[in-house]
């Protein structure tokens, strides 16, 4: 299944991440190793892909349910993602560092959203948009929130 996804990157983020690999391909240059850029950048990106994988689990699993057609199954796994971030919010908020993510997007309010975007796939059009309203309240100047609920108003207009 296609979904449109619109990637907002935090481009200033890319400075530490840069840093960062710049940091061990310096590493592996002191140590001796010929192909210092190639380990270097190797490392960086399991590094990268390890944090991810460890922090987010819920969050991939979600998504590719999401992708298999399975909302239901989603909606539990975006919201447990969202309690682990909520519980431990530095992760998310220094997601630049913690996660070696660009994303401009938080996970939380990724989460929402996607609660929100999975209820109305299944036709819980209410529930959709408590988190929408929800999106809002914790994060004022969601495009994302905003967007969707235009939609939805849209189409109970014409509906």
């Amino acid at each position: 299944m296609s979904l449109p996804v619109a990637k907002q990157i935090a481009w200033v983020s890319l400075i530490p991440q840069l840093g960062f690999m710049a940091f061990l391909i310096i590493v592996y240059y002191l140590v001796g190793t010929d192909q210092f850029v190639i380990f270097g950048a190797g490392t960086y990106i399991v590094i990268s892909n390890l944090l991810r994988f460890l922090a987010l689990k819920d969050h991939n699993e979600a998504v590719k349910s999401i992708k298999e057609g399975d909302f239901r199954n989603a909606i539990p796994r975006f919201q447990s993602s969202y309690d682990f971030l909520d519980s431990y919010p530095w992760i998310d908020k220094y997601r630049y560092l913690t996660l070696l993510s660009s994303s401009k997007i938080s996970f939380r309010e990724m989460a929402l959203n996607n609660i929100a975007f999975c209820y109305s796939q299944i036709g819980e059009g209410e529930k959709a948009i408590f988190f929408y309203k929800r999106m809002l309240e914790e994060y004022p100047d969601s495009d994302l929130a905003k967007a969707a609920l235009n939609f939805i108003a849209a189409i109970q207009k014409d509906g």
